[in-house]
């Protein structure tokens, strides 16, 4: 089972309906613009990070056209696990490729929150912009930069919720 496949097994499972379309290869946000259907979705960009330690990983999600300060991100992220009760996240630095596929069985050009069903032990926390809790409807990679899925909201808390990983917004 391909990657795609195994993402699409999950939501049929979970009974979490979406729509989706294949595309050429867009392993970039500039590649993927040129693919994606104005179907009013957000589509989002979604990053790797690990702690300064290399000890926890954080999938960070946020709409494509916004900029991301990796500065502005570390400080929203200590404040967000300190007022929890958590350890800082030190600096951040983007994963490699060796960690990506140990916790999310993807690849570069391919993360995309759909890679948690890969990660049994639910160790990487998922930080999402809060501007996504606005969105009546999100696309993600179906875990292959080849395919696009679009989720409304509700269907997209049902995943969250169902997936085991600690879930913050930010």
């Amino acid at each position: 089972m391909t990657r795609e496949e195994a993402v699409y097994a999950y939501l049929k499972e979970h009974g979490i309906e979406y729509t989706c379309y294949n595309h050429p290869e867009g392993k970039t946000i500039e590649e993927a613009k040129r693919w994606w259907h104005d179907d009013g979705s957000v589509h989002c960009k979604n990053i790797f990070m690990r702690n300064h330690k290399g000890n926890q990983h954080y999938l960070i999600c946020f709409p494509c056209d916004k900029d991301l300060d990796i500065h502005d991100l570390e400080a929203r992220l200590k404040a967000s696990l300190q007022s929890r009760g958590l350890s800082s996240c030190g600096k951040l630095s983007f994963a490699s490729a060796e960690r990506m596929m140990k916790y999310l069985g993807l690849e570069p050009g391919s993360v995309s929150p759909f890679g948690l069903i890969n990660d049994v032990s639910d160790h990487v926390i998922l930080f999402l912009d809060r501007e996504l809790q606005e969105a009546a409807t999100l696309s993600f990679h179906p875990n292959d930069c080849r395919g696009t899925v679009v989720i409304t909201q509700h269907q997209w808390q049902k995943y969250l919720s169902g997936i085991g990983n600690e879930v913050r917004y930010i």
